[in-house]
């Protein structure tokens, strides 16, 4: 996997009349409901940022920031490597664009900022230098003095425990860092760090990122699942979307213009792939909802789940994510999204 593991989530083009910015469009929902994480309040849908400065220019990045916050959201995800695997840049962008819109929004204290240290080539691993001089160009970046989540963006287990969290927990003493949570990590680290943090009084990790979705549950049902739940831990997934399957737009014979296309188009060579779509078309119709709409509800009702992550292009694909708050999925329709995913 890449560090751009945050897919671009794309959902469909969607009408844009109730979004916020549409002519004649109400004003500003009330917050979506909120949810806990660590000390933090936020909302049911994370807005990923990979695409910031990647495949939405600052403009387009702005005005989907700009609707993601008047429809509710508060919950904004980046990563110091973002997107330095696109020709031409170097890793930083889309820290730099939120920086630039929180400067020029005036809004800092309003929204929940996540970023993650381990992954750019030029801060790369967990040593508890690079981590000090990766988290000092992050708050440079996002032109704030501090970074609400920041996650260990993968584990590197040449670190030991307790330097890692050491170095994490120096973090937030200083101010820089208010919590701290750890993606892409096996359940046996994971479980071990936990235990460290209550042994030696140090910052404890109170989320975790996995890869999560209808197409890929074993990558965190079982052990790792096991270990959030038994620690309160809140699970914010990854690839919510399947960079951008489930939201319906790719089907047989069909052509998608989308950086992710490849990615996206190979579940449909799968039996799982067909029976998903069917289901979330089934669950989609009964709500007159968008796929993407029931597939991050979906995640939204599973245990430990806070708050799944989706990105949008543009403003026009914002709606059908915005749109999780709204829905809540029956025991009969849970049960039929979780038979076919299986």
């Amino acid at each position: 996997m890449t560090a751009s593991h945050h897919a671009s989530e794309i959902a469909g083009p969607q009408n844009t009349a109730g979004t916020p910015d549409a002519p004649g469009a109400p004003g500003p929902r009330s917050a979506l409901g909120r949810r806990p994480l660590g000390s933090l309040s936020v909302s049911p849908l994370s807005l990923g940022g990979n695409v910031f400065g990647w495949t939405a220019d600052e403009a387009t990045s702005f005005a989907v920031l700009d609707a993601y916050v008047a429809g509710g959201g508060n919950f904004i995800d980046t990563a110091d490597a973002y997107s330095y695997w696109v020709p031409g840049n170097k890793g930083g962008e889309s820290e730099t664009v939120i920086g630039n819109w929180l400067a020029s929004r005036g809004n800092r204290s309003e929204v929940v900022i996540a970023t993650k240290v381990g992954a750019l080539p030029d801060y790369k691993g967990l040593s508890p230098a690079t981590i000090k001089a990766a988290v000092d160009a992050s708050l440079t970046r996002l032109r704030t003095d501090y970074i609400d989540l920041y996650y260990t963006h993968y584990d590197d287990e040449s670190v030991e425990v307790p330097e890692l969290l050491t170095a994490l927990d120096d973090l937030v003493r200083a101010g820089k860092v208010r919590e701290i949570a750890a993606s892409n990590i096996s359940a046996q680290r994971l479980e071990e760090s936990l235990a460290c943090s209550a042994r030696e009084g140090l910052a404890r990790y109170v989320a975790l990122q996995p890869h999560y979705n209808l197409v890929s549950r074993d990558t965190y049902e079982g052990e790792l699942a096991e270990v959030a739940a038994r620690h309160d831990l809140a699970a914010v997934p990854y690839y919510a979307l399947a960079s951008g399957f489930l939201t319906g737009k790719y089907r047989p014979g069909s052509t998608v213009d989308s950086a992710r296309t490849g990615k996206a188009a190979g579940y449909l060579e799968t039996d799982r792939g067909h029976r998903v779509l069917q289901a979330l078309d089934t669950v989609a119709t009964a709500h007159a909802a968008e796929p993407a709409t029931i597939a991050l509800a979906w995640l939204a009702a599973q245990p430990t789940v806070a708050a799944p992550i989706a990105s949008a292009r543009t403003v026009e694909q914002l709606p059908a994510l915005l749109a999780l708050g709204d829905v809540t999925l029956t025991e009969a329709e849970l049960k039929l999204l979780n038979e076919a995913s299986a």
